[in-house]
Formats: C-alpha cells, sequence, structure tokens
C-alpha cells in the first residue's frame, strides 16, 4: 500500500483495479468499491468478479454490511483530496463546474445538519441577531455539495456566472504611490520573523517570496518552514532569519524568545505554545489577523449536536478569541501588538481569502517589521509568477490599512451595507423593538402586539422580583418571537422574496446564472425508508412560485390554510400555546431563589433548530431539559446541570 501526503504523486502504476484484484489475490472475503459516482477511468467489468461500485452516499450502509462479513473484507474509498481539487483547478488541470452553494441565513435554523451531512470546513458559522446561522466560504469550497443534504429549505446552488471580483482587485494604485516610505529596522544583527497560519493559505509562499526578496537585495537568508502532519489545514510555521550576510545566520529556526516581530495569519495558530515560546515582552511586535477560522473542533461540535438534538450534552462551540488575543498581549506588551480583521478586509477587498497573508506581510512591512526594500518584494512577486497582479494588489491594500484603515473599510463596504441581522442588538429595549416589528411583517400587527404583552408583563414581575436585572425578559423576548415566527411555507417564502437575499446574491455573483432551490416541501416531497422527506431540486420557477405563497400567508393557521393539518405545523402551535402557559406560570411564581431555572426555561426554545425529524431531535431533548427545570422552578431552586454535560471548548485548538 501507498500512502502520500500534501498531493505528492506516488511511485509505480497503483489503480483502483490493481488495488481490488490485489485484495481479492490475497483472499479477502468481501470487496466494496466507493465513490463520489463522477466519471472513472475505470468500470465495474475491469473490477474482479462481483466487486460493486457504491455510491459514496451508501458509505454508512456499506459499512454496517461489511462488518457483518466473516473474515476480512475491504472498503476502497475512491476520491479525489479536496484539497487536491482546488490546486488542480487553480492551474486548470480539474473540472471546475460552474456551480455554488449559498445559504440564506435568514431561512437557516442554526441546526447543524448540513456539518453532520458534510464534515466540512467551508460550513462556517454567522452570528446573528436571531442566533447562530451558517453560511459556505466561497474560497474555501470545494464544490462537494454534500452540505446540500442538510434538511433545511436554506440551500440554493447559484449555476451558471461566477463569482464577482473584488472591489478594489485594479483600484488604488494613486493612492498607493502617495503611501510614506516606512523606516526598515537594520539586519546588521539578524533579523528575526515568524509568519503563523494555516496549511493552504500560502504560510510558505510567503516564506519564498521573502527568501528571493532577499537574495535580490544580497542579504543573507534562511527560511525554515514547518507543518504538522495536516499539511492542509494544519498549523504552519515559517521561521524567516534576514541578515546583512549569510554567515551571520548560524541557526535557520529563530530561537525561543528571539522573534523581532511575528506575522499572524491566524488566530489561533499566533496563540498557540509554539508560537507564544518565540515571542519576548518588550522585544517582539506583532501583527495578528483576528477574523476566526473554522476549525475541526467546530465542524464536529455542530454535527454531534445534529446527530444528538441535545444542546446540553454538545453545547454551542465558543471561539475563545478574546483570550487568545490577551496570551498575545501578555507575551510581548501593551502597544507592541496590533489586531485587523485581516480575512474579511482581504476578501472584501480582492475576492478571494487567499489575499489574506499578502495583505497581512504588506501590512506588517508598512509597520517597519519586514526588512526587505519594496522594489524587491513586488520583483519577488513577479518572478514568483503566481497571481502577480492580485498578489502586488493585497500587498499594496495591506501597506494602506496601516496607514488609513478608515479609507480601506469605506472602500470594503459592501454595497447595501451590513445586513440588518447581522447587526446584534445592544439592550434589552432593542431586542424586543426589532422583533416586535419582524412579527408585523411575519403575519400582522396584532400578532405582534400579542407578543408585546407578554413580554410587558415578564419585564413587570421580573422587576419587581429582581431590580435592574433583565435576564429573564431578554431570555423570553428571544424564546417567545422564535416560537411565534416559526418557520412555515409562508415564511420560508417570505425570507426569500422580501428582497434581501436576493440583493445579496446579485453582490456576489455575475453573469447568467440561475438559481436552483433544495427543498423538501411537503405536498411534493416523498419520504425515504426511515419515514424522513427527501429534498429535492427545484429551479427558477420555484422563486415565482413563492413569492405567489407569499400572499396567502393571512390564511396561516386558518381552517383555509393546507399546511395547518401537517404534524410539524401542529407542534409549532402546541410550542406557541405550551410556551404560554410555562410564561404565565413563571411570572406568578418568580422569586430570586428560582430566578436562575426561570431563566433558562425561558430559553429552551432557542435549543429547539431545524426543520422536519432533525427538529424533532432538538424538540425532544429540549422537553426532557424543561421538566427538569419545571421541577427545580417549582421547588425553589436553581436549576441542575446535565450529568452528561461536556464544557464548552474554549482552549486554542489548531486547526486540522
Amino acid at each position: 500500500a501507498v500512502a502520500m501526503t500534501g498531493g505528492q504523486p506516488h511511485d509505480g502504476n497503483l489503480s483502483v483495479p490493481i488495488i481490488a484484484r490485489q485484495l481479492a489475490a490475497e483472499g479477502v472475503q468481501k470487496i466494496v468499491v466507493v465513490n463520489d459516482g463522477t466519471g472513472r477511468a475505470y468500470e465495474r467489468s475491469g473490477l474482479p468478479n462481483g466487486v460493486p461500485i457504491r455510491h459514496r452516499d451508501e458509505l454508512d450502509d456499506v459499512q454496517r454490511e461489511l462488518r457483518e462479513v466473516a473474515g476480512v473484507s475491504a472498503l476502497i474509498y475512491d476520491q479525489t483530496c479536496a484539497a487536491e481539487k482546488r490546486r488542480r483547478r487553480k492551474r486548470g488541470t480539474f473540472p471546475d463546474p460552474a456551480r455554488r452553494v449559498v445559504i440564506n441565513d435568514r431561512v437557516c435554523e442554526g441546526c447543524g445538519d448540513c456539518s453532520e451531512k458534510s464534515n466540512c470546513m467551508s460550513v462556517v458559522a454567522v452570528d446573528t441577531e436571531f442566533g447562530r446561522k451558517r453560511a459556505i466560504d466561497q474560497s474555501s469550497c470545494n464544490k462537494d455539495y454534500s452540505c446540500i443534504k442538510g434538511f433545511c429549505p436554506s440551500f440554493v446552488t447559484i449555476e451558471g456566472g461566477q463569482l464577482r471580483k473584488g472591489k478594489a482587485t485594479q483600484a488604488g494604485g494613486d493612492a498607493f504611490d502617495r503611501l510614506p516610505m516606512p523606516t526598515l529596522p537594520t539586519t546588521r544583527t539578524p533579523w528575526g520573523l515568524l509568519v503563523t497560519g494555516v496549511g493552504g493559505t500560502g504560510v510558505v509562499t510567503i516564506g519564498a517570496l521573502l527568501g528571493m526578496a532577499a537574495h535580490l537585495e544580497g542579504k543573507g537568508i534562511s527560511v525554515l518552514d514547518m507543518a504538522g502532519l495536516a499539511q492542509k489545514g494544519g498549523a504552519v510555521w515559517s521561521h524567516v532569519r534576514i541578515a546583512d550576510r549569510q554567515e551571520q545566520l548560524y541557526a535557520a529556526r529563530v530561537a525561543a524568545g528571539e522573534a523581532n516581530a511575528v506575522i499572524g495569519c491566524d488566530l489561533v495558530v499566533a496563540a498557540s505554545d509554539e508560537s507564544l515560546a518565540k515571542m519576548s515582552l518588550g522585544l517582539t511586535r506583532v501583527v495578528i489577523n483576528r477574523d476566526q477560522t473554522n476549525t475541526s473542533e467546530f465542524v464536529r461540535g455542530f454535527a454531534a449536536q445534529a446527530r444528538s438534538g441535545n444542546v446540553q450534552v454538545n453545547p454551542d462551540p465558543i471561539f475563545p478569541g478574546r483570550s487568545m488575543e490577551q496570551q498575545i498581549v501578555e507575551a510581548v506588551g501593551e502597544g507592541r501588538v496590533e489586531f485587523l480583521d485581516a480575512s474579511r478586509l482581504a476578501t472584501e477587498l480582492l475576492g478571494d481569502s487567499i489575499a489574506t497573508n499578502l495583505f497581512m506581510l504588506g501590512y506588517a512591512w508598512q509597520q517597519g517589521l519586514v526588512p526587505l526594500g519594496l522594489a524587491a518584494i513586488m520583483r519577488a512577486i513577479e518572478i514568483n509568477g503566481t497571481a502577480v497582479a492580485g498578489n502586488k494588489a493585497a500587498f499594496q491594500w495591506g501597506r494602506r490599512t496601516a496607514v488609513d484603515p478608515a479609507a480601506v473599510l469605506e472602500a470594503a463596504r459592501p454595497k447595501s451595507g451590513l445586513p440588518a441581522h447581522h447587526q446584534l442588538s445592544t439592550s434589552v429595549d432593542e431586542v424586543i423593538s426589532r422583533r416586535t416589528a419582524q412579527l408585523t411583517d411575519y403575519q400582522n400587527a396584532a400578532y405582534a402586539e400579542r407578543y408585546a404583552r407578554l413580554v410587558a408583563r415578564v419585564r413587570q414581575a421580573e422587576d419587581a422580583v429582581a431590580p435592574g436585572i433583565t435576564l429573564l425578559s431578554e431570555a423570553v423576548a428571544r424564546g417567545y418571537y422564535k416560537l411565534l415566527a416559526y418557520k412555515d411555507e409562508y415564511e420560508v417564502a417570505r425570507l426569500y422574496t422580501d428582497g434581501d437575499f436576493l440583493k445579496r446574491v446579485e453582490e456576489s455573483f455575475d453573469g447568467d446564472y440561475r438559481l436552483v432551490f433544495h427543498m423538501a416541501p411537503p405536498l411534493l416531497a416523498r419520504k425515504d425508508a426511515n419515514g424522513h422527506q427527501v429534498k429535492r431540486s427545484y429551479g427558477p420557477w420555484m422563486l415565482k412560485a413563492l413569492r405567489l405563497l407569499t400572499r396567502f400567508k393571512p390564511l396561516r393557521g386558518t381552517a383555509l390554510d393546507p399546511f395547518a393539518r401537517s404534524a410539524e405545523r401542529r407542534l409549532d402551535r402546541q410550542l406557541i400555546a405550551d410556551y404560554e402557559a410555562t410564561v404565565n406560570e413563571l411570572v406568578a411564581g418568580l422569586d430570586p431563589a428560582n430566578h436562575e431555572a426561570a431563566v433558562e426555561l425561558a430559553s429552551l426554545p432557542e435549543q429547539i433548530r431545524g426543520f422536519g425529524h432533525v427538529r424533532e431531535r432538538y424538540h425532544a431533548s429540549a422537553k426532557q431539559r424543561e421538566a427538569l427545570l419545571l421541577a427545580a422552578f417549582r421547588n425553589m431552586k436553581a436549576p441542575a446541570a446535565s450529568g452528561q454535560a461536556r464544557p464548552r471548548k474554549t482552549i486554542a485548538v489548531i486547526p486540522g
């Protein structure tokens, strides 16, 4: 057997048919080939007799079948590495379908079923006013499309067209020319620079560019790249040492406490023990990309949550950004570290997050942390020969950010501004007023007034028991809204057709494209062997159907509502009635001793996530927790923690 990493070619002729025939010759009882269904150089006739080819969607079934086989069995999984796909597509040697996935995060319920189905790092979390939702990182997406299988109507594929180029790919020439030249550090004694980041994003390229630039200037240079086993998606460090003469460099690695500068292209890696050990109080200066990078810990956490439906046992992962930033500040001292949202800025300006590391290099150079001339760095980018114009632009925009951050922020601002639901409320009054307005749009003013009356009663009761505290009021404001604004057929239609989603798609894509919706409409969807509805794809005509459906929202819940009798809609109405009864009990029996239990009880609706059978799992877990909390509330006690709960992950986890 041959195993290689990092896209390296293996020696000799090794193919799936050869592996299968070898295994059969060695007496393996049962062999199954699994692939992604795309074309292969071999067919079933080229495999040993009786060896089937199954689709990866059947992987779980195949494994269950093989475990029942007496003797040795083998599963041959044949699929191109996701990182290798992206690399080949950039070189034009691998098919690049004109099809991209987007998520309408206003429809998304944040259930995590897409992460469970895909195990994909490109499905990222987005914090919104109405909870944590999901989005697709278009820069890292490998077009696997398995996330679409998540049972959720928020997935749309953009077929045809292409991503719009960054807002400022060619802009800024005059502004760049006017940028002041920084004072560069001396290299009479060796200058130690540590570049940290994630494999596959260009950290090693930064070291190579600096090496070439130093060579062009006739300086001594040593570059040592260090990567773990996960060369793509794992932690990477590039140790760069620069001196006037090569003979001054006795060691390639930046020693502990001897880094003059650190360029942290990823916060998680920059805050790791390996990176912190190279920093020294009062010596090291640091620039850090503070944008959050999705880690495998997040993906596994969301997937486990979706499988169990239990938010107590599998709590929402928390990115420990503040604590990591504080570790870096403590390592080098106040005033010696700068944090910037480099990934977001680079993506908005240049259209791809891969530009982030050159952006960071430009920022660090303008701050006087890189002892090499501008002309040499620009020439090194040209000699590298890859995305020359884009890399030069990224470097220059990084420089400009160091000099005039306000102008860069303005240039990177989305045309229509930050979506309203991405702007978080700062007070309980704002939470209530925004949701009151939303419920008016959802149904009507009377429906919104129903919400406002109950929340007002809770605020009055809480103020009498705990003056100045609004935890229960905010919990009810959020929880009651979530139940009242249940995402039925009418609401999903409204959230697709009110203009916000389509405007954001138009800002992100251009060319001749069409929208394809991936849904399981209750009146049209078939069911699988487990009784779960199966999603289907619907072309652009679905948008017209959704616009028409939106007009019928006044029928919601009435005798004329064709969806009202479905099990899911009945559950929606039951949840509202149960919650109102629970809140009435909380108001009547609220006491300082049971206030904590009341807050958690009122927050339970936020733990009911998803659609269909996924939502049923979350609902079942929430009901179990509700029974324990009601008992605690009635007995005037603080709630007991779930015995099986795992602590939230707030440690620095190295990506990959």
